[in-house]
């Protein structure tokens, strides 16, 4: 084992091991889903149940459901009840994406554990901020117990949210890939949407903006369903973007995020377009998959796996941008946008909330992403200005 994961501690080990003062006593509602365990595997809300005897009278869980088994896009899931620690399991992807007043009712501290995945658009992060609205509402504290960026904490990509275009998916302008821990993005929302509630973040020991996933020594659990591998991991800031077109992302495969696809796809002839952008850090390998379920179910689809070679280099945004122009410039009749609603928004087009802008759409229409040239000027970032931006929030 590697001398980080020897002295690696998530925010919830480091919580057990020395309770923040304000926790003692305090009746808990806690926020999180099958993938938040501690070292040992051992579920967050039996392990705060055992170090906090008789204080966690709920769980709230956010899409997808306490045990990860709901699909995406507005597949909810119900409420529930522990029947070991007898106590509700409120959802938070339900008839509300926020916590009523009912819910918080009695609750002295509200606690957030949750692994998120580094992307604007993986909703935990806001179903987080809408929990910190509802207990500033209700004057009750806030405490995140941080975990690490799978995508680590140096790079980010893709363009800022443009916020006329403010959804579930994104609720203030961070880049896709933001390069903060869901206790930074916490804070950095608390503060720039002018919540103000009262928040503590219990930080983790022993990881550095430099630390890889591999290096805690800790097992990737899927904190939802198509993400259960951290391959997809590092691609989906780029390949999330096919929800809003008719190409396939993978799921109903092995392997989603990590491959695109659809009926009308020559993959020789999509290799050799992409290839011809240059991309660094990844290579393409013609491929056909059949989906089992969503878009294209049980039709045989023409496509590329996408294998990232380089992290240091690779941007998975600008990637997957460069495939979708090569697929429009081939196929231009058969590639499409989808049309609303995605993720409860119902006007905008789910391209555009899922990009940030309708800046991608218009210029796909306008023929105009046909160059390296053009991939810079639709993806770039001002990453020094974010950093800048964001510096009063990090902790590592």
């Amino acid at each position: 084992m590697s001398t980080i994961a020897n002295a690696f501690a998530t925010g919830l080990e480091v919580c057990v091991e020395k309770p923040p003062a304000n926790l003692t006593g305090a009746r808990l509602g806690l926020l999180a889903n099958q993938a938040s365990v501690d070292h040992n595997f051992r579920y967050t809300w039996d392990v705060l149940a055992a170090r906090f005897p008789g204080q966690l009278v709920s769980i709230f869980s956010p899409q997808h459901g306490l045990w990860g088994d709901q699909q995406a896009n507005m597949n909810e899931s119900p409420h529930g009840f522990d029947d070991q620690l007898r106590v509700p399991i409120y959802s938070l992807y339900s008839e509300t994406r926020r916590p009523t007043r009912e819910m918080l009712d009695g609750l002295d501290a509200f606690v957030v554990d949750l692994q998120d995945v580094g992307t604007r658009v993986y909703t935990f992060a806001w179903t987080v901020s809408y929990c910190l609205e509802a207990c500033a509402d209700t004057r009750i504290p806030v405490f995140v117990l941080d975990r690490p960026n799978p995508l680590g904490g140096q790079l980010v990509d893709g363009p800022l949210l443009d916020t006329n275009y403010t959804s579930f998916v994104g609720r203030a302008a961070i880049p896709m890939r933001h390069g903060l821990t869901l206790g930074e993005l916490a804070s950095l929302l608390n503060r720039e949407l002018g919540i103000s509630a009262d928040l503590h973040v219990v930080p983790m020991r022993g990881w550095s903006r430099s630390t890889t996933f591999e290096e805690t020594g800790r097992a990737w659990l899927a904190p939802s369903p198509n993400l259960p591998r951290l391959e997809g991991v590092e691609l989906y800031p780029g390949q999330v973007l096919l929800e809003g077109t008719n190409l396939s992302e993978g799921r109903g495969t092995t392997t989603p995020f990590e491959v695109v696809g659809a009926p009308f796809i020559a993959p020789v002839r999509l290799v050799n377009r992409v290839e011809e952008f240059a991309l660094p850090g990844v290579a393409f390998r013609p491929i056909r998959f059949t989906p089992t379920f969503d878009k294209w179910n049980g039709t045989s689809c023409g496509g590329v796996s996408l294998h990232v070679t380089d992290s240091s280099v690779f941007s998975a945004y600008r990637t997957t941008v460069a495939v979708l122009a090569a697929v429009k410039h081939l196929w231009p009749n058969d590639f499409a946008w989808i049309d609303p609603p995605y993720e409860y928004e119902s006007q905008h087009m789910p391209i555009d909330i899922i990009s940030g802008s309708d800046r991608l759409r218009t210029a796909f229409q306008a023929g105009a992403a046909t160059d390296g040239d053009a991939l810079d000027n639709l993806c770039g970032l001002d990453s020094k200005g974010w950093w800048n931006r964001v510096g009063p929030q990090l902790i590592y």
